[in-house]
């Protein structure tokens, strides 16, 4: 009787464990996961952008699932720079019309680029303006520390267009690489003002006071936009273009201060 009742155990294991599928591939495959996938587009954009192109790329990502936007964020011509030496990346936006040419004069552009916005600089002063700040002319007074962008970055490029239109010559305490920078050094009270953009004082939230000048229209810039040649991600890159460039982006745009395109 032992022994009956063994097999039988022996057989009802075996009978349960062929039913239950184990290791012996009779289970059945799994279900494809329905997810997208990823993919990721690179967005190298002059730091004036900061704000405005980190909200439209959030907006961007909710509409298409399953992508993820890197932006880069730096001075117009250091980014132009990476991207003649062959950084990759899929769309370049630019301060202005001479950093973009830096790329298309290396035909690194898959079509012209087109603008979609406009900016013009402000002083930034530390809250409170003590310095009473109210003229371009008064940032060359020996008592004051101001700083601006280096040359070859576009709002240094636009500081000194408005110094030759105007025959006013500042003395900087410091040239920085790009406009956050610059517009940092008012922040932290290392310098008493500085020469951003307009849309840089914005953003700034009342850590700065701004300072309209009438000569900053002289040195208006313009914001271009291109997809790069052999981007990795070439369509995605259009459709970050368009949004750009379209109503929703141009609103955007508009509401943190920078001007329309056209």
């Amino acid at each position: 009787m032992k022994t009956r009742r063994a097999l039988a155990v022996a057989g009802l294991t075996l009978l349960l464990a062929g039913c239950g599928g184990g290791s012996g591939g009779s289970s059945a495959p799994p279900a494809p996961s329905s997810a997208p996938e990823a993919r990721r587009l690179t967005v190298l954009a002059a730091a004036s952008l900061t704000e405005a192109f980190t909200g439209l790329a959030q907006r961007f990502e909710g509409d298409h699932p399953g992508v993820d936007i890197r932006l880069n964020f730096a001075g117009s011509s250091d980014l132009a720079q990476q991207i003649v030496n062959g950084a990759p990346a899929d769309v370049f936006a630019a301060a202005s019309d001479a950093t973009m040419k830096t790329v298309t004069d290396a035909g690194l552009t898959a079509e012209a680029p087109q603008i979609f916005a406009k900016n013009v600089l402000q002083i930034a002063t530390v809250p409170g303006n003590p310095k009473g700040i109210a003229t371009f002319a008064d940032l060359a007074k020996p008592d004051l520390n101001i700083v601006v962008c280096a040359p070859q970055v576009p709002c240094g490029a636009a500081a000194e267009k408005i110094e030759k239109a105007t025959g006013v010559t500042l003395t900087p305490v410091s040239e920085e690489a790009d406009v956050k920078s610059t517009l940092g050094k008012v922040i932290s009270g290392d310098a008493d003002a500085g020469l951003v953009y307009v849309t840089d004082v914005s953003s700034a939230k009342g850590d700065v006071q701004g300072v309209s000048f009438p000569e900053a229209d002289q040195a208006a810039t313009n914001y271009p936009i291109a997809v790069l040649k052999d981007a990795p991600q070439a369509e995605l890159a259009q459709q970050f273009v368009d949004l750009v460039t379209g109503e929703a982006g141009q609103n955007e745009l508009q509401a943190a201060g920078f001007g329309p395109g056209t």
